[in-house]
């Protein structure tokens, strides 16, 4: 069996935090819990994050990362605006299903610890590669006459506090249908709410 580069070995931790982080909390989820999870001794894991805050915040640089290089994807297509909004929904959704540690990492920890992040992640740097490819989205959007030339982030909140409300309604298991039964017409409302009248 091949041994894991260095590159390789620091996902595979992320990857394990990040569930442990999700599930966990993140004050509740400790360096040493992290090590003993993946096998692996605190001093050495400190050889590749020197504290579990740099840990949150390079975790929160990859998720953004997975997630703009998706949007890019939809961006790049010929698809209409209408239509990249029924993928970056369906793309969201199908994240929140197989990897739900993902999405759950960025609302439950992200957003609701931001004290954690305050010294590292100011604004949007942490999660710029995701928030410029929505911004491209709005832009292209816009100049093709199919959205309404607003405010980014007005245009964004209602964007991803949609997605976001759904995934995290779904995570509570308060919805009577599975996620995915709502694309169609979460993919709707959105356009609606920010197509030109």
């Amino acid at each position: 069996m091949a041994r894991l580069s260095k590159e390789e070995r620091k996902i595979s931790i992320m990857t394990k935090a990040l569930e442990l982080f999700s599930k966990e909390g993140f004050y509740q989820t400790t360096m040493p819990i992290i090590a003993s999870t993946i096998g692996m001794s605190v001093g050495n894991l400190y050889n590749y994050f020197a504290s579990k805050e740099m840990l949150a915040k390079d975790l929160i640089v990859y998720i953004a990362g997975i997630l703009g290089e998706e949007i890019r994807r939809i961006n790049e297509s010929s698809q209409t605006t209408r239509e990249k909004i029924g993928a970056i929904v369906h793309m969201y959704f199908k994240i929140a299903h197989e990897r739900p540690e993902t999405i759950e990492y960025f609302l439950r920890v992200y957003l609701s610890n931001r004290e954690v992040f305050q010294n590292c992640c100011e604004g949007m740097i942490c999660v710029s590669p995701f928030v410029t490819e929505l911004m491209i989205f709005f832009e292209e959007g816009v100049r093709a006459g199919e959205l309404r030339d607003q405010d980014f982030f007005s245009a964004f909140g209602l964007f991803m506090g949609y997605l976001g409300g759904m995934v995290f309604l779904n995570g509570e298991k308060i919805l009577p249908k599975a996620l995915e039964e709502y694309e169609a017409s979460i993919a709707e409302n959105i356009y609606n709410a920010l197509k030109t009248v």
